[in-house]
């Protein structure tokens, strides 16, 4: 096992959801206030960089203890009711739901100490991993990853620059945004939705391109036009080559099997057809919401899941999936130039609570990464001996996108202009991690 990185650690804030939403009212975020003008600066990159990202969101927040971090020498109420396996790589143990991905570990990278200290709620990470920052409440927000790169390089392929499968997250417990729009940068360039279920028999391509279509061409409508036309990731534009790309008809029966006939396994499928086809970011997001379903939100008790739930069905979707996103990548010769990145917004407590479940736990967590120039088999930062924090190489949400910024090729030295004149970087100020990077 390949452990890099040294650190200190940093302790999980205490601040509640109240605490959050009455700081809100004061700003909890330090973004200035930007404007939809045109890009301030537009490096060359001598040529349109080859790059392109599939970002699995995890949403709900899974275990790290129960996924990528286990401590089989803690106490039963810390380690949990799972067992351990060997990888591919050396001295490096998963838990024992992932057999699959354990084959594979020496192709991709763990991060175990990521962490933020805002409010443990759904919603702050899920805005610093997408926007890099936390929203001002009443005030604009920063746009997604992929609106301010769809901004900056544009779409290619003749794909939108930036999607969503299936669909936006949505009720995940606080009224604010999840960080999946475009911001301040205007509704022309919201993420592309297909908002419809590419594992439903029922699944037609054309007519949620159409459907989606007349939401966009309203959309442009609704600007005006002082907001200039409409984007070409419009699906009215689309030629047939980009609308093939949302057929999964066109793949093979034993593929789609592999991937799992669930709606994140299709959604994985997808993900690889779309930024095969040109598109730069795809996001697929496991869940829109926590509640009244089995996702990973882990309190134990309803309307949430259980641990039971992880071992019988989250845990092998994501193996499957995953494992099979991978070697198709890797069979197309797609992964050096697509990152996978696997997270999700916080971690679960180190303690199981009184259900049998784990809560909410920005204190750390663990993300995956492959492709796109990641080294395979490395294990980056750590955390303590009960999972709880920290014990080396701290890693921030936004380090992680700033990674992803890396395998898009959108250069830091990239400017969009706010309404005063100030500059508003779309790689943000944190660095990438440089120690995952071959």
């Amino acid at each position: 096992m390949i452990t890099i990185g040294q650190g200190t650690a940093r302790t999980p804030s205490a601040l509640s959801r109240r605490d959050f939403l009455r700081a809100g009212s004061v700003g909890v975020g330090t973004m200035g206030l930007m404007s939809t003008e045109s890009p301030m600066r537009r490096p060359s990159t001598g040529g349109d960089p080859p790059g392109a990202v599939i970002l699995l969101l995890l949403v709900g927040g899974p275990s790290q203890l129960e996924t990528w971090d286990p401590k089989p020498d803690a106490p039963a109420e810390v380690r949990g009711p799972f067992d351990t396996i060997p990888t591919r790589v050396p001295g490096l143990r998963i838990s024992e739901h992932l057999p699959r991905l354990a084959a594979r570990m020496d192709r991709v990278a763990l991060v175990r100490s990521m962490h933020h200290d805002a409010a443990p709620i759904h919603e702050t990470g899920l805005q610093l991993l997408q926007a890099g920052r936390l929203f001002v409440k009443g005030g604009p927000e920063a746009p997604n990853l992929g609106s301010a790169t769809a901004q900056v390089l544009g779409s290619r392929g003749g794909l939108p620059p930036s999607l969503i499968v299936p669909s936006p997250i949505g009720n995940t417990g606080v009224r604010i945004s999840r960080g999946q729009g475009a911001g301040w940068l205007g509704e022309h360039l919201e993420p592309f939705r297909l908002d419809a279920d590419p594992a439903s028999a029922s699944y037609d391509p054309a007519a949620a391109l159409r459907r989606a279509g007349r939401s966009l061409i309203a959309m442009g409508s609704r600007l005006g036009p002082s907001s200039g036309p409409l984007p070409l990731d419009a699906p009215a534009r689309l030629d047939a080559p980009a609308r093939n790309a949302f057929d999964l008809r066109r793949e093979p029966e034993r593929l789609r099997d592999a991937y799992g006939r669930d709606t994140f396994g299709q959604g994985c499928l997808l993900a690889r057809r779309l930024v095969e086809g040109g598109a730069r970011l795809v996001t697929v997001n496991m869940f829109d919401t926590v509640f009244d379903r089995t996702t990973w939100d882990c309190h134990g008790a309803s309307p949430f899941s259980t641990l039971d739930d992880y071992a019988r069905e989250l845990l092998p979707r994501l193996d499957r999936a995953l494992s099979t996103l991978l070697d198709d990548l890797g069979s197309r010769g797609l992964l050096e130039t697509t990152m996978v990145v696997a997270t999700g917004e916080f971690g679960r407590t180190p303690r199981l609570n009184e259900a049998g479940g784990r809560d909410h736990w920005p204190g750390v967590w663990s993300a995956l990464l492959a492709g796109g120039g990641i080294r395979g088999g490395a294990v980056l930062g750590a955390s303590d001996a009960h999972a709880a924090a920290p014990a080396d190489r701290p890693v921030t949400p936004q380090e992680l996108r700033a990674t992803m910024c890396h395998g898009l090729g959108l250069r830091r030295d990239a400017y969009l202009r706010g309404p005063s004149g100030e500059p508003y970087r779309p790689a943000g100020d944190a660095e990438p991690i440089r120690e995952l990077l071959g």
